[in-house]
């Protein structure tokens, strides 16, 4: 099983209104093989700072996305053997409906503002397994790996203009 780059992307809503056009976009990009969404986790911060995790209600997908958690975790550890054993110890752990211990949420606490909810989504990029096979096969390797947002290039472009 080839797997693209995992990034962490958290989003963040003052006043959410899941009505399902994210997923209708991530559900598109699957499809042509660009993204695929791995894990999400909801969780809210109301005004005095107490931190409640969003339960999404269609259990099956919790259950799918708790199954690929495990997989990967497995696929690390101990290969495509671990995959597999992952894939079943993630959706057992869905048994109960919790998709991430409460108790380990308070660290992305710490980063949303009160009143806010956030979505945590693990996204793995698909388009990148064609470009990494053909870095390796040319025998390159990646040196530095960052991510610049249109904002920073927009921060960068007035610190370059105020030199």
């Amino acid at each position: 099983m080839t797997l693209g780059p995992v990034q962490i992307l958290t989003l963040g809503f003052e006043e959410p209104n899941f009505h399902g056009q994210i997923m209708e976009v991530l559900n598109r990009l699957r499809d042509q093989d660009i993204v695929n969404l791995v894990d999400v986790l909801i969780v809210a911060k109301d005004d005095d700072g107490n931190v409640t995790q969003v339960e999404l209600s269609d259990r099956p997908e919790l259950e799918k996305y708790g199954a690929l958690v495990g997989a990967l975790l497995g696929l690390g550890a101990a290969g495509e053997e671990g995959m597999e054993a992952g894939a079943v110890a993630g959706a057992v752990a869905m048994a109960d409906g919790k998709m991430y211990d409460p108790d380990d949420v308070w660290v992305l606490a710490e980063q949303i503002p009160p009143g806010m909810t956030a979505a945590v989504a693990l996204l793995e990029h698909r388009w990148a397994i064609p470009l990494r096979e053909a870095i390796a096969d040319t025998g390159g390797v990646v040196l530095a790996d960052e991510w610049l947002h249109p904002d920073d290039l927009v921060r960068y472009g007035a610190l370059a203009a105020a030199e």
